[in-house]
């Protein structure tokens, strides 16, 4: 642990043993040289701080498990300037103490997104290739050839429905110009002029539904858009379409959508379901028209020293005196997953 407080002190705040896979040596190097780190590993907790350490800490470098920032935290951390999130989403650890106090706070979300549209991108090619039920069918002849509908397979000409122009949503945008396909969008935040620069068709969600063969959906969880996918929206997919989610699990009502791959109208890949995990007796973990995974779309193993990275980066920039690029404020809670 450095003295040297020409550089503003500074913690780290995640779960026990996750700093070293978030904060790579390199990245671990370059934070060294812009803060002062008040204890070589991460506090479970802010409240961990003490005495006059916690008092002088202006930056927090935070992780999964940070626990939420609020006023009784806060006050034992007056000096706090900077929040630095080396994770996703800031919802869990933000208050309004912590607007209130003009704490600077950013979010490795844009970092986390490049796996979640890696991963989204390989799912719906792996879809218009049927691979799921051609595997299947392929374990249960052994040694035969599949019986397999090929009319059904393949990327060329079809529609795919972007739900939600976000962050990710817009990386999945960007990957899927490398197929033959028509994009569709709905966003109510998305304007003509947006939607012909990334290249896609502006449409209400209604008009979206009808006409994807994959929808895939990229909306933040609020309470207006929560089951915004429902019996009614789901009863609008074409037949034999896929509802694609690598969200979150509440934008969908899972019995509505459990009702119709049971039927064998729908099908549906779900990396995010809702209750998560789905209970035992769900049908959609055996299901032919379901594939599932337990929630591995966003950043694992080697990925995550990405969002760390990203982390550093605005620490510095802060201690320079730049503004960040990835800023969360007050205003975004709206919007924001």
């Amino acid at each position: 642990m450095s003295t040297d407080h020409s550089r503003p002190p500074a913690a780290l705040v995640m779960f026990p043993g996750l700093t070293d896979q978030v904060i790579a040596p390199t990245a671990r190097a370059r934070l060294e040289l812009a803060v002062d780190l008040v204890a070589p590993t991460a506090f479970a907790s802010p409240g961990d701080l003490t005495g006059s350490v916690c008092s002088t800490v202006a930056v927090l470098i935070t992780g999964w498990g940070c626990p939420r920032l609020d006023g009784p935290v806060l006050d034992a951390l007056p000096a706090l300037r900077m929040v630095a999130h080396a994770a996703g989403t800031v919802r869990p650890i933000v208050s309004e103490a912590l607007w209130d106090r003009g704490v600077v706070v950013t979010s490795a979300a844009a970092a986390n997104a490049v796996p979640v549209a890696e991963f989204t991108f390989a799912a719906i090619v792996m879809i218009l290739k049927d691979v799921f039920a051609v595997r299947d069918r392929h374990r249960t002849v052994r040694g035969r050839e599949p019986v397999v509908d090929h009319t059904r397979m393949g990327t060329l000409g079809r529609t795919i429905g972007i739900v939600g122009a976000s962050m990710i949503g817009r990386l999945v945008i960007e990957r899927l110009r490398t197929l033959d396909v028509d994009v569709v969008v709905a966003d109510p935040y998305l304007d003509d002029e947006e939607a012909a620069e990334l290249g896609v068709r502006r449409v209400g969600l209604d008009d979206l539904l009808a006409v994807s063969d994959v929808v895939s959906l990229h909306a933040p969880l609020l309470d207006d858009t929560r089951h915004m996918i429902g019996a009614g929206e789901l009863a609008r997919m074409r037949d034999g379409a896929w509802l694609l989610n690598t969200a979150r699990g509440g934008l969908v009502d899972t019995d509505a959508l459990t009702a119709e791959v049971v039927s064998g109208r729908l099908r549906t890949f779900v990396d995010t379901p809702d209750p998560e995990p789905l209970p035992v007796d769900s049908p959609l973990y055996d299901l032919e028209g379901a594939v599932l995974t337990p929630h591995i779309a966003g950043s694992l193993g080697t990925e995550v020293s990405r969002m760390g990275d990203l982390a550093v980066t605005e620490v510095e920039r802060f201690v320079a005196g730049q503004p960040p690029r990835h800023p969360v404020v007050r205003a975004d809670m709206d919007r924001i997953a």
